[in-house]
C-alpha cells in the first residue's frame, strides 16, 4: 500500500535531535514531533533526607530535571542513560551511568558500587514499572521510591494530520492517541504500551522491547511492507 502523504511521517512524542527521533529516521520514517502528554511535578519532598542515604537513583530525564535543583553539591547519582545525565545539568555530582541505558543494568551498577549494600533515593514517575523496587525487596538495597513527576495528557490534544504512522511510548499515550489512530499504523514501545493499545480496541501494528535497536528493526519492517504494492 503506497503511504498517503509522500515520504512516510511517522508521529511520536519527542522532537528533532531525540535519540528516538533519530532511530525513527535511521529506519526510514519521517519523524514528526506530536506532543500527546507531557510530565507534571508532584511537589513532593524526598522520603528520606539526603543525608541518610549512601546514593541517589534517575530513572529518566524528567525526573532528573524535576530534582536536579535540589540535590546537595558531592552527591552520587546513578543515572539510567546519557540525557538523564544531561537533564541534571550539574557538575558538583559524582555521576555514574550504567554501559546500557536500561533499569536492569542500572540495577548492576548499583550492586557493583555498593557491595555491601546501603538505603538510596529512587527518583521516579508515577507509573513507573518498578522493575528496580522489585529487585530490591529483600535484598541488602533498601529503595525509598521519591515519586516526583506523572505523566498528563496534553490539552487540547494536537491533532494527528498528515502522517501514516505513529509510535506511543507510554501506556497513557496509547490510551490518548487511540481515540485518533484509527486509519494509521500503530507501533508500540515495550509490552504494556501495546496492551493499552489493545484495551483501547485498536491493536497495535507492531511493538519493541524498549530498545532503539530493535525500534529501527521494527520501523524498516514495517516500511517496506507499507510501500510494497497492494
Amino acid at each position: 500500500m503506497t503511504p498517503p502523504y509522500g515520504p512516510s511521517r511517522l508521529a511520536l512524542p519527542r522532537p528533532a535531535g531525540h535519540p528516538l527521533s533519530e532511530a525513527v529516521r535511521r529506519a526510514g520514517w519521517m519523524p514528526a514531533y506530536h506532543p500527546c502528554t507531557h510530565f507534571q511535578p508532584t511537589g513532593s519532598a524526598p522520603p528520606q533526607p539526603f543525608t541518610s542515604v549512601d546514593a541517589l537513583l534517575a530513572l529518566s530525564p524528567a525526573g532528573a530535571r524535576t530534582v536536579a535543583a535540589d540535590l546537595p553539591a558531592g552527591l552520587t547519582c546513578l543515572v539510567q542513560g546519557q540525557g538523564t545525565a544531561d537533564a541534571l545539568g550539574r557538575q558538583d555530582l559524582e555521576l555514574l551511568l550504567p554501559a546500557t541505558a536500561r533499569a536492569e543494568a542500572l540495577w548492576e551498577l548499583l550492586r557493583a558500587s555498593f557491595p555491601e549494600g546501603g538505603d538510596f533515593l529512587l527518583v521516579r514517575g508515577e507509573r513507573s514499572r518498578g522493575y528496580l523496587e522489585g529487585m530490591a525487596q529483600d535484598t541488602a538495597w533498601t529503595l525509598h521510591p521519591w515519586i516526583t513527576h506523572r505523566e498528563a495528557p496534553a490539552d487540547p490534544l494536537p491533532p494527528l494530520d498528515g502522517v501514516s504512522a505513529l509510535l506511543a511510548l507510554s501506556p497513557l499515550q496509547a490510551e490518548v492517541l487511540a481515540p485518533q489512530a484509527g486509519g494509521v499504523l500503530r507501533f508500540a514501545w515495550g509490552r504494556a504500551t501495546a496492551a493499552a493499545f489493545t484495551r483501547a480496541g485498536v491493536p497495535p501494528h507492531g511493538w519493541c522491547e524498549p530498545k532503539v535497536d530493535l525500534l529501527v528493526e521494527m520501523l524498516a519492517h514495517h516500511l517496506t511492507k507499507e510501500e510494497s504494492p497492494c
